[in-house]
């Protein structure tokens, strides 16, 4: 052994470190026993299986152990301050506040008397652990000397706070690998704290101390393959095995498998609770740093990270790779700007990142080198990343799934900590395949729901604000975050007239089919709107059309035709709940008594539609039943609490539309869709809407322009007479040239913006054409299409209406 001296508390430059082998046993909170190394089977003489769970003080038999002999109890500051006396079963009690050190004469079954040193350390924190024992054989220090006498008659325990001795970075790395119960994070920490509370030394005097690096009696990792090869040929000899060598093979190597395994499990319970991948990529990233690196960037695919499908083929130089985490134990913001997250970027042939994606096998670089530090800082325009990586230990580490790269991580570990070995590779692919799978299920999901978002949003309409004489505004609820696609849904159409449809439908069911069927019933309302039907007769096609589609689907309808001329709403119903009507003079809201009607897809039923006097203010809300209807609860206190709620005065539509959401959404149990379409009834004043009947002569064109212009200035819209004027003159034109026999109507209605309608009783429709130099005719519609904000024609039940709007002029 060699031996260094400390004189007058200062540590020769040269000091070398003793090695004795340790035993090591900690005790819990309870007094009992939590870990018993082999080094303490061996000097203690009781086997691991008895010695856990048993009182402490029954297996140390160290009683009087800090002897009161003067010349024996050199221990260092200390010893002054332990206020427990000579009796390490005080200690053992659980009141140890400060570390403590004694020698002690023990018996120990089948073996003479042993001289026992011993160092205690309290320990703190979180875990379960209350006291640590450090416990050497003198007698096996004597063996183990260079045969001078050190005064072993005078050797005793002690402590040295803060020292440089060279063994102190060798405990810090031996001492978890033989504390196998316990986690990496509770073993640092219990190291950390034994080097605060002082170095374990020898003392031979006062003056001459001599730091001890502990033998720890198990072989290094390097050495297995060598123990293993001496074990087989002494196996294939017929020699015994000395039984410390099994021993401590085994317990390395259960050790080190037991915390692989253990980290594994832990990986595995922290990520993949939630199915969004953004919170899964931090889950994944926090999991591993700092337990099993300091550094941990992840990086996905760019597909993955748009939502797209799974991604096609193997990645090349040109595939993008999004950093999308990075996580680390460095100072805040060391790494913000140097590798922001966000970043994409590709990566040469020449990098471990690109042999990890190709190859989908981990990379291991046990030290960045400068020359490797520097080829990957090119990577990086502008940014000088090697000081941040040169020296440490690297693992790349693919993320894979169904044999697809995803992305992969790159794992760091600081200089000073050891680096990344075989058995942290196979540890590093299990855990990327187990991040891997979480990631594909994340990002599947949330292809699924872009998917399905995409295909709701498609079918559901954009309906604008403010429609003529009305005020429109919708909510749409899902009925489960897992299916956000379904058959309700809600519509508006404009129609001759100044007037407009409000459709509210649901198909029974949900998913896919329901939503497709949606599709095309929304689709089919929408034609068969634009052709001007009545309700009831709109409702008996759509029947129709449900029958030819499939003998499987029914929906409810409700359909609406508002005419804001004549305040009054045209309604038929199919099976669908009754909407309700506020009333603006009271306030009142009542659920209209309507003919219920079969649903859409039962067959011949007949359907009737209601008139419905309404007032400039008055609102009417359509919804579907999901809003209304929970399990277990009758459906008329959802319609109570509907028409309630709908009564509620709010600032403005869309506010009114969250109440009811609000009102109705909490109670609870609802599972279906929700639909829900208000809209305020404004109504158009009498003397914003002028009218004229035109006899068929021709003669009345320019008295059509004239009663326009003159109308226009009397609204203050001269500034769209000219071109108002020239439009009517066209349409009206044509009119008295196509009409066979009913006068020409010609109509402006002044509103959000000015309407123009020309009404004829001719059936068919006019297009629009390409007139060449030569041609007489074909140039009206074309001079309307330019001039005119928006244009349309339709067929009516006398005939056709063709129509065109123009924007109003700022005031």
């Amino acid at each position: 052994m060699d031996r260094g001296t400390e004189r007058d508390g200062a540590v020769t430059e040269h000091a070398a470190a003793g090695r004795i082998p340790l035993a090591v046993v900690v005790v819990d909170r309870e007094g009992l026993v939590s870990h018993w190394s082999s080094g303490a089977r061996r000097l203690f003489g009781a086997a691991k299986e008895e010695a856990i769970g048993r009182p402490a003080v029954d297996l140390l038999p160290v009683s009087g152990a800090l002897p009161e002999d003067e010349d024996l109890s050199p221990y260092g500051a200390y010893a002054a301050y332990d206020g427990l006396g000579h009796d390490l079963e005080s200690s053992l009690d659980g009141r140890l506040f400060y570390p403590a050190a004694g020698r002690a004469r023990l018996t120990v079954p089948e073996r003479d008397r042993v001289d026992v040193l011993w160092w205690a350390y309290p320990l703190v924190g979180p875990g379960p652990e209350r006291l640590l024992v450090l416990g050497a054989d003198v007698g096996r220090l004597q063996q183990d000397g260079d045969g001078e006498d050190p005064g072993f008659d005078r050797v005793a325990p002690g402590f040295a706070l803060h020292t440089d001795f060279p063994g102190a970075a060798e405990l810090a790395r031996g001492l978890p690998e033989i504390l196998p119960s316990m986690s990496v994070q509770e073993s640092a920490r219990i190291v950390g704290q034994i080097l605060e509370l002082g170095y374990p030394v020898l003392e031979f005097s006062q003056n001459d101390r001599v730091p001890v690096t502990p033998d720890w009696g198990v072989p290094r990792r390097v050495e297995r393959k060598a123990r293993r090869e001496r074990a087989a040929r002494a196996a294939a000899e017929g020699l015994p095995l000395p039984q410390e060598y099994a021993d401590d093979d085994v317990d390395l190597e259960y050790a080190a498998v037991r915390e692989h395994l253990e980290f594994l499990n832990e990986v595995s319970g922290r990520i993949g609770t939630s199915l969004d991948l953004s919170r899964t990529i931090i889950e994944v990233s926090k999991a591993v740093v700092p337990r099993f690196t300091d550094v941990a960037g992840t990086y996905l695919r760019e597909q993955v990270v748009a939502g797209e499908g799974f991604p096609d083929g193997v990645p090349d130089t040109t595939t993008m790779w999004h950093r999308v985490a990075v996580e680390h134990t460095d100072e805040p913001g060391r790494w913000d700007d140097v590798v922001p997250v966000g970043e994409a970027m590709p990566f040469p042939a020449h990098t471990p990142f690109f042999q990890c994606m190709t190859s989908g096998e981990p990379v291991l670089v046990p030290r960045i080198s400068e020359e490797m530090g520097h080829a990957i800082a090119s990577q990086f325009e502008k940014r000088d990343i090697r000081p941040l990586i040169t020296g440490r230990s690297m693992l790349v580490v693919p993320l894979k799934a169904r044999n697809v790269v995803l992305g992969f991580m790159i794992l760091l570990r600081h200089p000073e900590r050891p680096v990344f070995n075989d058995m942290d590779r196979v540890t590093g692919a299990e855990l990327a395949a187990r991040a891997g799978l979480v990631l594909d299920n994340a990002r599947m999901y949330t292809y699924q729901e872009s998917v399905a978002e995409t295909l709701q949003d498609s079918m559901l309409p954009h309906i604008p604000p403010r429609m003529a004489g009305c005020d429109i505004a919708t909510r749409y609820l899902p009925g489960t975050l897992l299916g956000r696609v379904g058959g309700d849904w809600f519509d508006s159409v404009k129609l001759p007239g100044a007037r407009t449809a409000l459709v509210v439908g649901d198909v029974m069911g949900h998913g896919l089919n329901s939503a497709a069927m949606m599709g095309q019933l929304r689709t089919a309302v929408q034609t068969m709107a634009a052709l001007d039907l009545p309700p009831a007769q709109l409702l008996r096609n759509l029947d129709d059309l449900a029958q030819r589609l499939g003998d499987t689907y029914l929906a409810t309808c409700l359909y609406a035709v508002y005419d804001p001329i004549a305040s009054e709403l045209h309604i038929a119903n199919a099976g669908h709940i009754p909407p309700v009507l506020v009333r603006a003079d009271d306030g009142r809201s009542e659920l209209l008594d309507l003919p219920t009607g079969a649903p859409i897809g039962v067959g011949g039923v007949p359907f009737e539609a209601v008139r419905v006097r309404v007032e400039p203010g008055d609102r009417i809300v359509m919804c579907t039943d999901g809003l209304v209807e929970v399990r277990g609860e009758d459906i008329g206190v959802g319609l109570a609490t509907l028409c309630e709620s709908a009564a509620h005065p709010a600032a403005s539509m869309d506010d009114a539309c969250d109440t009811i959401i609000r009102a109705l959404n909490t109670r609870g149990g609802r599972k279906d869709d929700v639909a829900l379409l208000m809209s305020r009834l404004n109504g158009i004043a009498p003397e914003d809407v002028a009218e004229w009947r035109l006899s068929l002569d021709p003669v009345e064109v320019p008295r059509a322009r004239a009663v326009v212009r003159e109308q226009l200035h009397d609204w203050g819209l001269g500034k769209l007479a000219d071109s108002v004027e020239l439009m009517v003159s066209e349409l009206v034109t044509n009119a008295v040239r196509h009409s066979h026999s009913r006068p020409v109507e010609l109509r402006l209605i002044r509103g959000d913006t000015l309407l123009c309608e020309v009404d004829d009783d001719d059936h068919d429709l006019p297009t629009l054409l390409n007139a060449g130099p030569g041609d007489e005719a074909g140039r009206g519609l074309r001079v309307v299409s330019t001039l005119a904000r928006e244009w349309g024609t339709s067929r009516t039940s006398a005939g056709k209406t063709v129509r065109f709007e123009l924007t109003l002029p700022r005031r």
